[in-house]
């Protein structure tokens, strides 16, 4: 066989000849921040917290660690320490007693029910940060859906009426944004209407437009109480995960009913809507990074499989990048801290 003659090294200063070398504008940190397309804010984060009933109360979520259901004198604090993180506003989900639940959903219309009680005393105790509350009935019902059911039906009209009630019954309790996530057809336009009609104006609407029926839910379940009580699934109501048209359609209703935000859940497997919406619309347009997402990556940290800040941080400034105008999280005062430090 041939020998090869040893290859001659480059002439000095010649290099590849290359024109464009996109790696000078990663040669250092300044240079990076200085080119950096997307940024991450505390202003990008909303904190969903779950209330418990009870004082000094704090009960870990096994399947969401790090996660807490907080009694309210507890919320107040932590809602505190949201504010002084820059935290812009939270969202709040409750863990309804068993007892205190039916078939109907009733205890949605009470204004002494603990997402009621939690608003009242963050709006006396912080009255600048935003409140956003959760519309659905599954956290009240004896069955775990999100409306109203007859056998195995869900009555769609009966069911926005109860949800019109229960969205009053929150904006009179000082929610600043009312929250639907039920996925029932009309639910926004009748919401829009019994808000103005009450004088309540003012409170905005950030719909669930594009909510899935997504396998991603388990541990938020959990949190709330609904997993052992959840009959059959929610898939005639919420969306199919292999459509992406029927998304913009979804907005598209939801927009012409007066939905001032739009929201694409779950988040990171759904990127692909959060851009399709953000991009064809041009509204302010949200994600939530669920449940079953914040578990895989905490958990994978806890295990040590993962850098778990590096995986939050990245995890959050995806959505950004895709179009999101911000997150829901439970990630968010940890990256608030994270970003303020």
């Amino acid at each position: 066989m041939g020998s090869y003659p040893p290859a001659e090294p480059p002439t000095q200063g010649a290099g590849l000849g290359l024109v464009h070398r996109p790696r000078r504008n990663r040669k250092s940190d300044w240079a990076r921040r200085l080119v950096r397309e997307t940024t991450l804010t505390a202003d990008d984060l909303i904190w969903p917290v779950f209330v418990i009933p009870g004082e000094r109360t704090r009960v870990p979520v096994p399947s969401m660690p790090g996660v807490e259901r907080l009694s309210i004198d507890e919320i107040v604090r932590e809602a505190e320490r949201a504010r002084d993180l820059g935290i812009p506003a939270i969202a709040l989900f409750p863990f309804t007693e068993p007892e205190l639940r039916d078939a109907t959903g009733s205890e949605a219309l009470n204004d002494q029910n603990l997402v009621c009680k939690a608003c009242r005393a963050i709006r006396r105790a912080i009255p600048d940060l935003g409140l956003i509350t959760d519309v659905a009935l599954d956290p009240y019902t004896s069955h775990g859906h999100d409306g109203l059911l007859d056998d195995e039906q869900i009555l769609n009209d009966e069911t926005v009426a109860v949800l019109v009630a229960q969205a009053l019954n929150q904006a009179r309790a000082g929610a600043d944004i009312i929250a639907p996530s039920d996925m029932m057809d009309g639910r926004v336009g009748a919401i829009r209407r019994g808000l103005d009609e009450a004088g309540f104006q003012h409170v905005q609407i950030m719909s669930y437009a594009a909510k899935y029926a997504s396998a991603f839910y388990g541990p938020f379940r959990d949190a709330i109480g609904t997993s052992a009580t959840l009959k059959g699934d929610k898939r005639t109501y919420q969306m199919d995960p292999a459509n992406g048209a029927e998304a913009l359609r979804e907005v598209a209703l939801d927009l012409a009913q007066g939905a001032d935000m739009i929201m694409v859940k779950p988040g990171l497997p759904y990127l692909d809507i959060v851009q399709r919406v953000s991009s064809e619309f041009g509204v302010p347009t949200f994600a939530y990074q669920v449940s079953g997402e914040y578990a895989m990556i905490a958990g994978a940290a806890r295990n040590g499989w993962i850098d778990g800040e590096r995986a939050m941080v990245e995890s959050l400034i995806a959505f950004k990048r895709a179009g999101a105008r911000g997150v829901l999280t439970y990630f968010a005062p940890a990256v608030a801290a994270l970003l303020k430090a």
